[in-house]
């Protein structure tokens, strides 16, 4: 399929790995999986992705927000939309669910989303963040 999208799934819970990987693979994403955030770097460098989802907790409380701002600042000008999936206000009462625009865009994320995420509602947002990337980079050309 000549316009599948790539993506990128960071995530060190295994079970969680799996279900988003097996919803975005039955919908003809093409999903390259890593469980840590030095993983997901190295496997940036190698190819370009579409989107990243990410987890917020994995080798520290902060790599998704760390590796967040690097697929930012990396892949400029051609911004990579990133999603943040965690379950860390469930696991830890911390609520880092952003209440604007300026609170997500200072996570360096497109959206958020609470874990777990229903395999409907993770498509969706992967949907609208692509074709939202699409009109931008087709009004830039």
């Amino acid at each position: 399929m000549e316009n599948t999208k790539n993506l990128l799934l960071v995530d060190d819970d295994p079970d969680s790995l799996d279900l988003m990987s097996q919803a975005l693979s039955d919908a003809g994403y093409a999903v390259v999986c890593c469980a840590t955030s030095k993983e997901a770097v190295r496997c940036a460098l190698e190819k370009p992705f579409d989107l990243v989802i990410t987890d917020l907790m994995m080798e520290s409380l902060d790599s998704g927000f760390s590796l967040s701002r690097w697929i930012k600042e990396y892949t400029r000008p051609r911004e990579v939309p990133v999603v943040v999936v965690t379950a860390i206000g469930r696991q830890c009462g911390y609520d880092f669910n952003p209440r604007s625009p300026e609170e997500l865009r200072a996570m360096f994320a497109d959206a958020y989303l609470e874990k777990p995420v229903p395999a409907q509602v993770l498509l969706e947002q992967v949907q609208s963040l692509l074709h939202r990337q699409e009109v931008l980079e087709n009004n830039h050309e």
